[in-house]
């Protein structure tokens, strides 16, 4: 049976707990249905037509079988239900040190890059033991980014990012599938993620043909060539919200409400900035849809980001 294994390699943090409660799940199943089944046999059995057995003393309601086999079933299925809940904030809460890396969806392929400018494309290299965070997009139509071996799967959606993150445990070689019918070549849509010792990643990251620019480098020279510092640079005369320090501050918007600086609203910004504008500012800046490439516009959000870690390490300085 080793050649033809009942379920994937179990190789991230997550995995176990997966599969642990996909047992339980299944043993429950079993349980019920045996008894059911059995029930049932006994009774087709014992009081078939022509059977002699006594069918004296029938009961047409038993209060105590019927609390049993509504608390019974009820308890199982709220532990059920608590043990899910927490397996599912788990999954989908990564933690603060996670390495983030960006992943863009289009068919029939996985475009990725790490933040150092390193890019990779059906493959994704991650060193054992640290968390890692993707930030997905798509630039077609709707894929899914599934790894049996570490048991996520995630929807990659065209117009926004989603998140996934997991922890690889064991280094070697792992089937990465698009897991959403995305047109004819879906079939095709298959990689692989590499899990490497952290010494052997940093060679990797060092090494690699694919070594380049870093996002953040990348980004300022995006915002140069695209005009973006005639309005948000200080040096410039402001005519729009400043970028020092903008990352992950509250940000107060025109009609009152406020919302964090993340990933989600600089990418809003600037392809739909007219959904929200910042309070004290008119709404001037134009769209850059289908200017910017989603890579390009990764590459802005890394690059606001280093503008607060810069501004962050001045201070510490001071």
């Amino acid at each position: 049976m080793s050649s033809f294994p009942l379920l994937p390699d179990s190789a991230s943090t997550i995995s176990d707990q997966i599969d642990a409660l996909f047992f339980f799940l299944v043993a429950v199943s079993v349980f019920f249905s045996l008894i059911i089944t059995i029930a049932l046999a006994f009774s087709a059995a014992r009081y078939r037509k022509g059977s002699t057995a006594s069918r004296k003393g029938a009961l047409s309601d038993y209060l105590p079988l019927e609390l049993a086999w509504s608390i019974i079933p009820l308890i199982i299925a709220m532990f059920i239900f608590g043990w899910s809940a927490k397996l599912y904030l788990d999954m989908h809460v990564a933690p603060a040190n996670a390495m983030e890396v960006y992943v863009v969806g289009k068919q029939w392929m996985w475009k990725i890059q790490h933040p150092g400018g390193n890019r990779e494309i059906n493959e994704l290299h991650v060193p054992v033991g640290r968390p890692v965070k993707l930030i997905m997009t798509s630039q077609d139509v709707i894929h899914s980014f599934y790894i049996p071996a570490f048991r996520v799967k995630q929807d990659v959606l065209p117009g926004k990012y989603t998140t996934q993150w997991f922890e690889a445990t064991k280094p070697g070689e792992y089937h990465l599938f698009c897991a959403e019918y995305c047109g004819t070549s879906h079939s095709g849509m298959i990689g692989k993620v590499i899990a490497m010792e952290p010494a052997d990643y940093e060679k990797w990251l060092s090494g690699t043909s694919s070594a380049g620019i870093a996002m953040a480098s990348s980004g300022a020279e995006v915002f140069e060539r695209f005009g973006c510092k005639t309005c948000h640079r200080q040096d410039t005369g402001l005519r729009g919200p400043a970028l020092d320090g903008l990352w992950g501050k509250q940000v107060k918007l025109a009609d009152g409400k406020t919302i964090v600086a993340d990933q989600e609203y600089i990418r809003e910004s600037i392809l739909n900035p007219g959904a929200k504008t910042v309070a004290g500012y008119q709404q001037l800046m134009p769209t850059y849809k289908n200017q910017l490439t989603n890579e390009q516009v990764n590459q802005l959000i890394e690059y606001v980001r280093s503008l607060s870690a810069t501004q962050e390490n001045q201070g510490n300085n001071q």
